[in-house]
């Protein structure tokens, strides 16, 4: 008998009364409790108790019978405040006053509530979908949704830090949105769990919707700036029903485009709509001339076409739409709404914080003229024939009349590369147990910050005095520079320099004459304590710190969201070490947040020296990212310079301090031997602080994490198998495997 007794109170249970869902979530805030507790103590998911604080889900048997004793329990001490519905009321009803009879009904936006303080809705007429707002009350009830509503058991879509709802009205949906086509409807999912409904019947009208209707966009990054063009991206049912292809055949990969007599391309034409010279690919821009101050323009992104890469936006492109509004919002709300790749978002980005040009003060009849903004690259690219030879690649214009398979030297060819260095070990390295990797958190960031960098044209000097403050590329010898007794602060100390890569060249050997270096470079040269004598040098007198506005943006994006991981800036070693085991695992979307805004640092500061990308180009003949202000291989050199310099003088301090030195170092990564697995067991730590000027545990920029443990013996068996002992096993030391082809077999 007690069996059916326990059948039938699970019946009830599973048919338990609930109060609204913002009720739900002002009972759990007034007992102080946070959803991860909640969610523990129910053993479901934290977006699953979200779900239903929202809304967008509903509790199932067996947890709704212990959520709704939780919440039974929370209403006894916490009674609802007058006003508020119960939970039989319509939790809409009363929100917004009844239209007056000739008005249109106004319907509720689908999907999550609307930002606090707001509600949305829309208010349909034959011609147009208004946006309205309506005041809510100090505990927001909820909205009510229809079956286009969001997915079952989808995450929220983003922090409070990215719902929509900023202080810019224009603005109010966020910066972007993921058109998707459920039940026959077409739905744009936003920032902050918002969902509209989206009207248009073509991708034209789409584009006119997105500018007149979607309230989707960005203030701009700095004062002379222009506001973030809104994004839109289209998942598959999208292309489908705006008429576009799910995929790109091989041809149109090839291409980057669809055909130029596409129809959907035909139908932008017949609505005045252009696109740039890309045309119509991954990453299109759709866009009328401007007027005065007003754009016209909207980016579309179409991940089925490859938009996001895998290799900086994992699966982010397999998301829901909802998930993947949230990934990019995050991401758009800290770096900026992406223009396309991530390096051409990182570019894109050194640009509006340092825009080319700013309105001048009225003139005498009152009006304004653009005017150079200082600081700025300015508007118009270096003629490429006044470029340094010894700053330019392979196949510049300015080296037309080198001989085809002329192969310039270090004495013709400023050559500032990230280190690839390895060394076999030595016999009492062979001894310890372990390989111990470390790696510096974003490196390349870390060596722009403070750097100053030439905004002009180079002027070329004889035989100069060099100067450490001056920009440039410095033709020097430093083959007399003995690694063997350098100095390390005041004071000269005695080194095994056989053990230690140069820095000097990005292999680390000796350098055998004189060579082109950044200033970053020779400045170190002078710093260990050698003198230099320059030959000649091509110097920037224009130069400032052009650089430290972006690496702000994007130092504060990455500590954000390293932040929302788990993994805050004042943990102590053992702490820190703890968190960073499987940080991305905690919220794989804010995880791929993290590899994004790493390539946009390495991919804008790779586009500073673009290469021609086909288009029928021939060694000798401008391409087309000569055009751009930012095309400044001398400033992309100068910060890989200054990253190796910082790496080596690391090194330097360390061995100085522990007679340690490393096995390998490959880019940002070095390896060292080890008794013990943890960075711990090699880094000189003093009751928690670190050696002063050696290598820090932390997730600031220039600090280091653990990069990954093997055994020695590991190391020794690949060696020998490749019959390489000097491999670089910095390239290996995170998960240990090697492939025959990463050896060329």
């Amino acid at each position: 008998m007690s069996e059916l007794f326990d059948a039938v109170d699970a019946l009830l249970a599973s048919r338990a009364t609930l109060p609204p869902p913002a009720e739900r979530k002002r009972l759990r805030q007034a007992h102080a409790l946070t959803v991860d507790e909640v969610a523990s103590a129910l053993k479901v998911r934290r977006a699953t108790v979200t779900s239903w604080e929202s809304g967008r889900t509903e509790p199932r048997p067996p947890e709704r019978d212990a959520y709704a004793r939780l919440l039974d329990g929370l209403a006894q001490l916490y009674p609802a405040p007058a006003g508020n519905p119960g939970p039989d009321e319509d939790p809409v009803a009363g929100a917004v006053p009844a239209p007056a009879e000739d008005a249109p009904v106004p319907e509720t936006f689908t999907g999550a509530p609307a930002p606090a303080q707001a509600r949305v809705t829309v208010t349909k007429k034959p011609s147009e979908a208004a946006v309205t707002t309506a005041p809510e009350p100090a505990s927001p009830p909820a909205v009510r949704t229809s079956s286009t509503s969001r997915r079952p058991g989808a995450k929220k879509a983003a922090p409070a830090a990215t719902r929509a709802g900023g202080t810019d009205p224009r603005f109010e949906n966020g910066p972007l949105a993921v058109v998707d086509v459920e039940d026959g409807k077409v739905l744009a999912y936003c920032t902050g769990g918002l969902v509209l409904d989206v009207p248009a019947k073509s991708l034209p009208s789409l584009v006119d919707w997105t500018l007149k209707e979607a309230k989707l966009g960005a203030p701009k990054l700095s004062g002379p700036g222009k506001d973030a063009d809104p994004l839109i991206v289209l998942t598959e049912a999208a292309c489908e029903r705006y008429g576009l292809p799910v995929t790109l055949t091989e041809e149109e990969k090839h291409a980057g485009r669809i055909p130029e007599g596409h129809k959907v391309i035909k139908q932008l034409a017949r609505a005045e709509w252009k696109l740039t010279k890309r045309g119509f690919g991954p990453w299109a821009r759709i866009y009328r001339p401007a007027t005065g101050s007003e754009r016209a323009c909207v980016q579309l992104c179409i991940p089925s076409w490859n938009a996001l890469d895998t290799r900086h936006w994992g699966t982010a492109g397999q998301l829901p739409p909802a998930e993947l509004a949230r990934v990019l919002g995050v991401y758009a709300s800290r770096v900026m709404t992406p223009r396309g790749s991530t390096a051409v978002t990182g570019l894109e980005l050194m640009t509006a914080l340092h825009p080319p040009t700013r309105a001048s003060e009225p003139d005498a009849d009152g009006k304004r003229h653009s005017e150079h903004n200082p600081g700025s690259l300015g508007k118009d690219a270096i003629d490429p024939m006044n470029w340094p030879p010894c700053e330019v690649p392979d196949g510049h214009p300015v080296l037309k009349d080198v001989p085809r398979f002329h192969v310039r030297g270090p004495a013709e060819k400023l050559f500032e590369e990230a280190y690839d260095w390895a060394r076999p070990m030595t016999d009492a390295e062979c001894t310890l147990r372990h390989l111990v990797g470390i790696d510096v958190n974003m490196a390349f960031a870390a060596g722009a910050n403070g750097l100053p960098v030439g905004l002009g044209e180079a002027t070329h000097v004889k035989a100069p005095v060099f100067d450490p403050k001056l920009p440039g590329s410095w033709l020097v010898d430093l083959s007399h520079v003995d690694l063997s007794r350098v100095k390390v602060g005041k004071e000269w100390v005695e080194l095994d320099g056989s053990l230690l890569p140069s820095p000097f060249t990005p292999k680390g050997e000796r350098p055998e004459g004189p060579a082109w270096y950044a200033t970053p470079t020779v400045a170190y040269a002078v710093e260990l304590g050698y003198e230099v004598r320059p030959v000649e040098a091509w110097v920037r007198y224009d130069n400032g710190r052009y650089l430290d506005g972006w690496y702000n943006r994007l130092r504060d994006a990455y500590l954000a969201t390293m932040a929302d991981l788990g993994v805050d800036a004042d943990l102590s070693p053992e702490d820190f070490l703890a968190a960073m085991d499987g940080y991305k695992d905690r919220d794989p979307e804010l995880g791929i947040v993290i590899t994004a805004i790493k390539a946009t640092v390495k991919g804008g500061l790779g586009k500073l020296r673009e290469r021609p990308r086909g288009e029928g180009w021939r060694p000798g003949e401008p391409w087309r990212a000569l055009s751009r202000p930012t095309w400044r291989p001398d400033i992309r050199a100068a910060v890989i310079s200054r990253t190796r310099m910082n790496l080596h003088r690391k090194i330097v301090k360390h061995a100085a301090f522990t007679g340690q030195y490393p096995i390998a170092v490959l880019s940002d990564c070095v390896v060292y031997a080890a008794n013990g697995p943890s960075p711990l067991d090699f880094l000189p730590y003093r009751e928690g602080k670190p050696l002063p000027g050696g290598f820090k545990l932390g997730i600031n920029p220039g600090l280091v994490k653990h990069e990954g443990t093997q055994d020695v013996l590991w190391g020794e068996e690949v060696r020998e198998r490749f019959n390489a002992p000097e491999l670089n096993l910095a390239r290996y030391i995170k998960d240990g495997t090697v492939t025959d082809a990463d050896n060329g077999e």
